[in-house]
């Protein structure tokens, strides 16, 4: 049976820590916790389960705060959980026969994270796969009988185990916040990091906050090197910022970008003009979009631009008939 070491960073988690630690404390072998600077009960908390409590100064940097606890861990594999985070009956009996059945050779193993959309956080299913157990000590494997080399991507095993997740409050803000304070230090954010800002954007921003990245996304779409799927996802965003702010004649340069490019045009970018020609009054032209966004096109952000929010689209449209 492999062994596992509990890693978490956490700070001023009081009300919901002890709910996550009930349901794992049994499960693993070592509890890692670092506090990056609570000024609650959380380390008191933390102490009733482990003595390996430490301190880190937080920069703003989630990699670096991970980094230093998994530095702390011992134990043979290392499970990364958020406070937010629950294991139910069932699927603690499936994460200790996880444990038994483990085949040494897998480096990663994925859960299912459960209980999104109920929250509006930034993902678009319900449950999907993520990576939540690590070996910790990797171990390098040469492949093929000829032209031999060292095999270096992990091996992934896609468990049954549904890790649910309870947040108390969203952390959007925070870290729409963290993404402008990157863009204004002059950071680059890569195709992952400057997808996931346009997804907070979209999903969870407000008109100020999709405003103000206005100039950054315009200076992604013709940055040189980025690739048409980063294009697209900043025309998303531009265009949603130059309906907000009223720009009308920018509003259809990026449209009709968006729309003349070899990507597929996407729910998005539909909507938006769905919602555009609505406010103009121009209902005909709106429900057409609204249409396209839910029945004839894809969305890359936000998949309620495709579902939820084009229904309530076309519905406004035969609403607002005379």
């Amino acid at each position: 049976m492999i062994t596992v070491s509990l890693c978490m960073i956490v700070k001023n988690e009081e009300r919901i820590l002890r709910r996550c630690l009930d349901t794992v404390v049994d499960l693993v072998d070592e509890i890692v916790i670092v506090d990056t600077g609570s000024t609650d009960g959380t380390k008191k908390i933390a102490a009733e389960y482990t003595e390996n409590l430490y301190d880190f100064t937080w920069t703003g940097d989630f990699s670096a705060a991970r980094n230093f606890a998994f530095s702390k861990c011992t134990k043979e594999y290392i499970y990364t959980a958020d406070a937010d985070e629950v294991i139910d009956a069932e699927n603690r009996q499936r994460f200790l026969d996880l444990k038994q059945v483990l085949l040494p050779e897998i480096e990663i193993v994925q859960m299912k994270y459960g209980n999104q959309l109920q929250f509006s956080t930034i993902y678009n299913f319900d449950e999907e796969y993520r990576p939540k157990l690590y070996k910790r000590l990797r171990e390098f494997v040469w492949e093929y009988p000829i032209h031999e080399a060292v095999r270096l991507e992990p091996v992934i095993y896609d468990s049954d185990v549904v890790i649910t997740h309870l947040p108390e409050a969203l952390h959007t803000g925070r870290d729409i916040a963290a993404f402008e304070k990157m863009v204004k230090n002059g950071e680059y954010l890569d195709k992952k990091l400057c997808g996931l800002y346009a997804r907070e954007l979209f999903i969870s921003g407000s008109e100020e906050e999709v405003c103000r990245a206005k100039a950054y996304f315009k200076a992604v779409i013709e940055e040189e090197g980025r690739t048409p799927q980063e294009q697209m996802e900043a025309f998303c965003v531009v265009v949603r910022a130059c309906r907000l702010s009223g720009d009308v004649a920018e509003f259809y340069k990026y449209a009709m970008r968006a729309a003349a490019s070899d990507e597929e045009i996407p729910a998005e970018i539909c909507y938006e003009l769905g919602c555009f020609y609505r406010q103009q009054g121009d209902l005909p032209e709106a429900a057409m979009w609204f249409y396209n966004a839910r029945h004839e096109t894809e969305s890359i952000l936000d998949g309620k631009c495709g579902g939820e929010l084009a229904e309530e689209g076309l519905e406004g449209c035969r609403e607002d008939v005379p």
